[in-house]
């Protein structure tokens, strides 16, 4: 190997060699540095600690002695308030004792009164009882007794009291006829007067607080035609489309009669309204069939629905009456109502107006509104279905207000309005109201032929009376006159004879309103001067 190079190896080696020994020196200087440092920060974070020790310590000492300071203060005041609930429980309690000392001092004195008035009592009852017993046998003497005088006055008279009082009776009506005729004219003046002043004035407030207008309703209804053309196609190929409008209508068309017209005839309004509808919506639909036809009938059908609920809502709420108390059932049928008539007067209008007069009588006479208000509205509420049940329509009501859990007296009045006495004054106050708005000049309509047959039916049964010489019905049947033969018919047989006459119309007869029937009895003596 050259010189020079191993020269620089062994240089090399020994450069590094001390490089080692210089860097072991430096480390361990250094480490022994970082150990010093290391120990002081020790030794002062143990100082530190060793300060903040005695400061918890000491912090910790002084809460201590001031929680228990504050906790001998708290025992205290908890002793003062205890000490005063105990001192004011125990006044109370005092108190208490002495108030109920009183009111057992009070119980006992009233005990005391209450045995003093029993054993009062006790002693009132024991002789009242004897005073009943011999009441009880003085009465059977003086019943004995009066047995016996009558006994012995028939003996004596050789009559029975029966026959005494009819020769009694029979004497008296001989010596003291003109007397009591009179009489009983003059007390039937006075009543008859007393009665019809006060009756005027209640119908006359009722009348004159309530006014409404009457239309009669027809049993025609009237469609309108666009042009004649129509009338071929509502006819249809061989009749079959106005055969289907008048088999689902019930009702019958009649086509010829007007021009650009067609009359709907039948007597339900509820069905002439069908018919009427469907007309319309299939002229403005333009296709006229069978399929057509019992479309827009259903769907009238059902709009009729909805317009009778609503006629039946606007009534109720017309009259005060919430709305939400009412069934909607119920409701439903009273707006059926709006397509019924009786002699062409409305049946919903005639009860909302029986229902307003009923009112304000009830209130002239001190009746019960509610009643009378809701019994005139209901009153005719059969009307509505007694074409599909059988019945009378009073009685068809009744049920109906019945099943709908109406109380017995508003109930009633379905009835009510249809007897010749009611029963209560309610009852009496609706049928007059129901007669008021019947009888009113317009609001109904009855043929010629019919008017005339109830005027020769009343003139026929007051004529068949022995005695009546001529019989004249007047005021549209309101009244009836009868003429009298005077020989035949006496002043006192003339009352029995108006009250015959009047039973027996009410049995035989079927009339709106009342019927007056008046006696007349008259002598007329005629002499000639020559």
């Amino acid at each position: 190997m050259p010189l020079p190079l191993m020269f620089a190896l062994i240089g090399i080696v020994a450069g590094s060699a001390i490089g080692y020994v210089l860097r072991d020196i430096r480390g361990k200087q250094n480490a022994e540095s970082a150990e010093t440092r290391a120990s002081d920060i020790l030794k002062k974070a143990r100082a530190e600690e060793d300060r903040m020790l005695r400061e918890a310590r000491t912090s910790e000492q002084n809460i201590i002695q001031s929680a228990r300071t504050a906790e001998q203060q708290l025992i205290l005041d908890a002793k003062e308030r205890a000490m005063k609930v105990v001192e004011d429980g125990k006044a109370e309690l005092s108190k208490h004792e002495g108030e109920l000392r009183e009111s057992q001092t009070r119980i006992a004195d009233r005990e005391r009164r209450f045995d003093e008035t029993l054993l009062d009592f006790e002693n009132k009852k024991t002789k009242l009882e004897e005073d009943k017993e011999k009441l009880v046998a003085v009465r059977l003497d003086v019943d004995k007794l009066k047995d016996e005088a009558f006994a012995k006055l028939q003996a004596v008279a050789g009559m029975t009291k029966d026959a005494a009082a009819e020769v009694l009776f029979k004497r008296i009506e001989e010596t003291e006829t003109d007397a009591l005729l009179s009489r009983i004219r003059k007390m039937d003046q006075i009543s008859e007067d007393e009665v019809e002043a006060k009756a005027r004035k209640v119908l006359s407030l009722a009348i004159s607080k309530f006014a409404s207008s009457q239309v009669v309703d027809a049993t025609t209804t009237f469609v309108d035609l666009p042009s004649d053309d129509m009338k071929g196609r509502i006819i249809g190929k061989e009749g079959r489309n106005i055969k289907t409008l008048e088999h689902l209508t019930g009702c019958e068309l009649i086509i010829d009669d007007t021009p650009n017209s067609i009359t709907i005839s039948g007597f339900s309004p509820v069905r002439r309204q069908v018919a009427k509808r469907a007309l319309e919506a299939l002229l403005k639909d333009g296709r006229i069939q069978p399929a057509k036809i019992e479309e827009a009938i259903n769907a009238a059908k059902q709009e009729l629905a909805k317009d009778m609920r609503k006629a039946g809502e606007d009534a109720l709420y017309e009259l005060g009456i919430p709305v939400p108390s009412i069934d909607p059932k119920l409701v439903a049928i009273l707006g059926r109502l709006k397509f019924r008539t009786s002699y062409g007067q409305n049946v919903l209008q005639h009860s909302i107006e029986v229902a307003r007069l009923s009112g304000m009588m009830a209130e002239e006479l001190g009746a019960d509104v509610f009643i009378c208000k809701k019994g005139g509205l209901f009153h005719d509420i059969g009307k509505a279905v007694d074409h599909d049940m059988q019945g009378a329509h009073p009685q068809i009501g009744y049920n109906i207000m019945k099943k709908f859990g109406f109380p017995e007296e508003l109930c009633y009045q379905s009835i009510a309005h249809h007897e010749d006495k009611p029963r209560t004054l309610e009852g009496v106050i609706v049928k007059a109201a129901d007669a008021i708005s019947g009888a009113r000049p317009g609001a109904r309509r009855n043929s010629l032929e019919e008017y005339l047959q109830r005027l020769q039916d009343l003139e026929m049964t007051a004529s068949g009376f022995p005695g009546v010489e001529k019989v004249y019905a007047i005021q549209a049947g309101r009244e009836v006159r009868v003429f009298v033969q005077p020989g035949v018919v006496d002043d006192l047989s003339a009352h029995n004879l108006a009250r015959d006459i009047a039973k027996k119309i009410e049995a035989d007869l079927t009339y709106p309103g009342e019927v007056r029937v008046t006696i007349i009895r008259e002598t007329r003596v005629t002499e000639y001067a020559r």
